[in-house]
C-alpha cells in the first residue's frame, strides 16, 4: 500500500471514530490493545488520540487505554504467552537486574523504568511479566510513569491538521501567536520529560545491580 493510500485509509478510520463518539473510543481502545500486545509501536496511536480529541480529552482517553493495553500484555506474559516470552527474553541479562530492583522497590522501580527509555514501552510489558512485581504495583507504576510521555505525544498529535499530515509528521498550523504558544508549551513539556528521564536513569543506577557478565 502506498503512503497516499495508507493516509486515505487512516483518514477514513479517523473520520469514522470522530463521528461515532462512544463507538469511536471503543474502536480506538481495541486497536491500541491489539497494537501493544503485538509489539507494534503505540506512539502513532497516541498521536491519533490528540488529533481526534485534542490535548485534554485525548489524554483522558489514551491514558487509561494505554494502561489497559500494558496490563493486557503483562497478564498475557504471565499466562498464555509465558513460555514464548520466557524463551525470547528469559536469557537477557537485564532481566535479572530488573527483577532484583523490583524485589527491592516494586512500585518505585516500575515508575522509574517507565520514565526512563531503557527498553521500548511495548517490550517492557513482557519483561515485567517475567519478574516478581505485583500486578497492583505494575498497573499504578505504569500509569504514573507513562503519563508524561502520554501528554507529550497527545499534545503533539493535537497540532496536526489532517490525517495525511499525521502519517507524514505534519505540525501545528494557525495564527503565529497560537503556534508560538503551542511550541513554547511543547518545549517545556519535552524539557520536563528529559529531566525526569535523566533523574530516573540516575535513580535506576542506584537501585539496579549491574548484570553479571556472560560466561563464554
Amino acid at each position: 500500500m502506498s503512503m497516499t493510500a495508507f493516509a486515505s485509509a487512516l483518514a477514513d478510520v479517523i473520520g469514522w471514530a470522530h463521528a461515532h463518539a462512544v463507538a469511536g473510543v471503543l474502536l480506538y481502545a481495541l486497536a491500541y490493545v491489539a497494537a501493544t500486545t503485538l509489539l507494534l509501536p503505540g506512539s502513532l496511536l497516541t498521536l491519533v488520540a490528540g488529533f481526534l480529541w485534542g490535548p485534554l480529552w485525548g489524554t483522558v482517553v489514551v491514558s487509561p487505554v494505554s494502561v489497559l493495553a500494558a496490563t493486557t500484555a503483562f497478564r498475557l506474559g504471565r499466562g498464555l504467552a509465558r513460555e514464548r516470552v520466557a524463551r525470547r527474553l528469559g536469557k537477557d541479562p537485564r532481566l535479572a537486574a530488573i527483577d532484583a530492583g523490583v524485589a527491592a522497590a516494586g512500585l518505585r522501580m516500575v515508575v522509574l523504568l517507565r520514565l526512563s527509555p531503557i527498553l521500548p514501552f511495548n517490550l517492557m510489558n513482557y519483561v515485567f511479566s517475567l519478574t516478581s512485581v505485583r500486578t497492583r504495583d505494575y498497573v499504578v507504576g505504569s500509569w504514573i510513569g507513562m503519563f508524561p510521555g502520554t501528554i507529550l505525544y497527545v499534545w503533539l498529535g493535537s497540532s496536526i491538521p489532517t490525517a495525511a499530515k499525521l502519517v507524514t509528521g505534519g505540525a501545528a498550523t494557525g495564527s503565529p501567536a497560537r503556534t508560538a504558544l503551542f511550541w513554547l508549551g511543547l518545549a517545556a513539556t519535552a524539557a520536563a520529560s528529559a529531566l525526569i528521564a535523566r533523574e530516573s536513569r540516575a535513580a535506576l543506577a542506584r537501585l539496579v545491580p549491574p548484570a553479571p557478565p556472560e560466561t563464554p
